[in-house]
């Protein structure tokens, strides 16, 4: 029985609804994240911490009750630091497959493919391993080298993936030969100075091959013939890549990997992510159209804020339910799911610029649902006039009054109005999702709160918690042995009373409740 995270704040256990203030960072009159679930313990704390721990004998604990009761046990994220290891970047034309050749080095569908030409527009970086040696590939928009508009931001993008690559996957469409964009592509290639692979693509079966050898004409050396839809003579290129691959990168750093906290800027389409990752980033790093769906893929990028270095992931706009897209934006909102879930803490982008809509909402609750610390980000703020900004804050009170314990920041990401904001409030958050407290803290401020407002009594029976623990964190997990059912609206007046004690602003909690029965007398 976990209580439904995020829930609306209680007056008690009747359930009143209080007003909370939105606050970017911790209350200067509450307990701080420094001291919070660290100050000195007593001995009555200690003592009672004991008579809980021996009164819960009476009760039918199982081998994983007492395992929780004795230690709370931390999950470690160990994140494997790939900053050496060398880079591949994967280029071409439009839709010669290079996102399907991707997949295939992977061994899992990762990158978002479908047969329409440009689906992938930013540079992506993923972990691969062929033959024992781990190596990281990058995915590239298409490379057109006449094109225009946002397919020349496209290409750019191709372009410095090169220079930031130890070796480079040209991947041609054998079907269709060497077009003069490839030409024009093979001399920028050679300008760069980085080992070429040739991949010609499409080579379904033994007849085509003949279209394969065509391309020796590019002067590459030899080209090899592959499918990466269906894996036919993936493993030859793979080993004639690995023949010229350095064993540590030239360009390391280019895309590190571990080490600094990891952020996702979410939200639905064309709030603005791409665009405040830029001006976090202080170059073009993502591409951005006011197009919406311009981002497909989640892009990472390590930035200086505050003194210390940030992992901001983009990523693709969480448009409706899942089940209810389609082709690439399908793949899409998966791999923004998976970036969610590599995340520490959740940047929402919320436009204010229009009402806040079920999108908004949705995209709050998948945060939540994954765990995640989460500041909220109203972007366009200088667009913002008084009557929007009567509407609006009726609106979050509304709205989003289940998250009145995240952070708040009012920015602008075109022009960089308030974006350093985002760092206390990021602290502030990332604090509260590591935030442990002592067992007997805990028991003891339960027991305060458990004598001052007992759980309504119904049927004739009043359950009473036996014993607390937090067994967590990344979120706060708490774990409570109760002698009864604790209703849903006790749990969410606790979820509460453990905010205003402990902090935990921008962090969700997750209470879960354990009933046990006493031991049968014989």
């Amino acid at each position: 029985m976990t209580t439904p995270q995020g829930t609306g704040p209680a007056q008690g256990p009747d359930d009143e609804g209080v007003e909370v203030e939105w606050t970017v960072g911790p209350d200067p009159d509450g307990p701080g994240p420094e001291d919070a679930g660290s100050g000195q313990l007593s001995e009555d704390d200690e003592a009672l911490e004991s008579a809980l721990r021996a009164g819960l004998t009476e009760f039918e604990l199982s081998e994983e009750d007492l395992a929780l009761v004795e230690t709370g046990e931390l999950a470690e994220d160990e994140d494997d630091d790939a900053a050496s290891r060398p880079v591949v970047a994967v280029v071409g034309r439009p839709n010669v497959g290079k996102s399907s050749l991707v997949n295939r080095i992977l061994g899992r569908r990762e990158a978002v493919v479908e047969d329409v030409p440009g689906v992938t527009r930013d540079r992506v970086a993923y972990d691969a391993e062929w033959a024992g040696r781990r190596f990281t590939v990058v995915d590239t928009g298409g490379w057109d080298v006449d094109a225009t508009g946002i397919h020349l931001r496209v290409a750019e993008q191709a372009e410095v993936a090169v220079e930031l690559a130890d070796a480079v996957l040209f991947v041609v469409d054998a079907t269709v030969g060497a077009t003069d964009t490839d030409e024009q592509v093979v001399r920028l290639l050679r300008r760069s100075g980085r080992p070429v692979v040739l991949v010609a693509n499409k080579v379904d079966d033994q007849r085509m091959e003949s279209d394969a050898a065509a391309l020796w004409s590019l002067g590459l050396g030899q080209p090899w013939p592959v499918s990466a839809l269906h894996g036919r003579g993936s493993g030859d290129a793979l080993d004639a890549l690995l023949d010229v691959l350095p064993s540590t990168s030239a360009v390391a750093g280019a895309y590190p990997r571990g080490g600094p906290r990891r952020v996702a800027l979410v939200g639905r389409p064309n709030v603005g992510k791409s665009s405040l990752l830029n001006k976090l980033a202080g170059s073009e790093r993502v591409v951005v159209d006011n197009v919406a769906g311009t981002t497909r893929d989640p892009v990472d990028e390590l930035i200086e804020l505050g003194g210390k270095v940030w992992r901001f992931v983009d990523t693709a706009g969480i448009r409706r339910r899942v089940h209810q897209t389609r082709g690439a934006d399908f793949y899409a909102s998966l791999r923004t799911q998976a970036a969610l879930e590599k995340a520490e803490v959740a940047v929402v982008l919320i436009d204010v610029s229009e009402p806040i809509a079920e999108q908004d909402i949705r995209v709050v609750q998948q945060v939540v649902d994954a765990g995640r610390a989460l500041v909220v980000a109203y972007n366009k703020w200088d667009v913002l006039d008084e009557e929007r900004q009567y509407y609006l804050e009726r609106e979050i009170e509304r709205e989003l009054v289940q998250i009145t314990w995240a952070p708040r920041v009012n920015i602008s990401a075109t022009t960089g109005r308030h974006v350093q904001k985002l760092v206390p409030a990021l602290e502030t958050a990332l604090a509260s999702w590591d935030r442990r407290i002592p067992t007997a803290r805990l028991n003891a401020f339960l027991g305060e709160v458990a004598a001052a407002h007992p759980h309504p009594v119904r049927g004739g029976k009043q359950p009473r918690i036996l014993f607390a623990t937090q067994a967590d964190t990344r979120p706060p997990k708490f774990v409570l042995f109760a002698s009864g059912f604790v209703e849903a609206g006790y749990r969410r007046f606790l979820e509460r009373r453990l905010r205003e004690e402990f902090g935990f602003e921008g962090s969700p909690i997750e209470i879960s409740v354990r009933v046990r029965e006493k031991r049968s007398r014989r």
